[in-house]
């Protein structure tokens, strides 16, 4: 296994993932990822791709590629379905209590909370999600 870079491809679906985290794992102990560093990827990633396989009705391939550089974890997933930009979604209102609380959107909320940065943008026919994440 090449010890900087870690691509995975499967169907967009939520049997899928358990492979892809034992991946994810195997690439953080071969790379020296700190400990944190690693469930923070695991986490991160496990919601992006968790979000394809439910709910991008429509898509046939899901890709995902991380590549452990100076700077950090750079973490890329992309899929086929349908136009979404799940950055988009609202901040959920943390304050408000689980009865008067929307549903969905805490996904999203770890992703931003868990990165450096993310971006979304549509290529090529394909969603593509961008995140950095702390080596650390």
């Amino acid at each position: 296994m090449d010890t900087t870079v870690l691509r995975h491809e499967m169907p967009p679906e939520v049997d899928g993932l358990p492979v892809l985290l034992d991946r994810l794992e195997a690439f953080a102990e071969a790379t020296g990822i700190a400990p944190r560093a690693a469930q923070h990827l695991a986490l991160v990633t496990e919601e992006l791709a968790a979000n394809v396989a439910m709910h991008a009705r429509g898509a046939s391939m899901l890709r995902v590629e991380v590549r452990h550089e100076d700077d950090g974890l750079h973490l890329l997933i992309e899929d086929d379905g349908p136009e979404f930009d799940p950055l988009s979604a609202a901040t959920p209102d943390l304050g408000a209590g689980v009865e008067e609380r929307d549903i969905g959107g805490l996904g999203v909320h770890f992703v931003r909370s868990l990165t450096r940065s993310a971006h979304y943008e549509r290529q090529d026919g394909l969603n593509r999600l961008s995140a950095l994440l702390d080596a650390r």
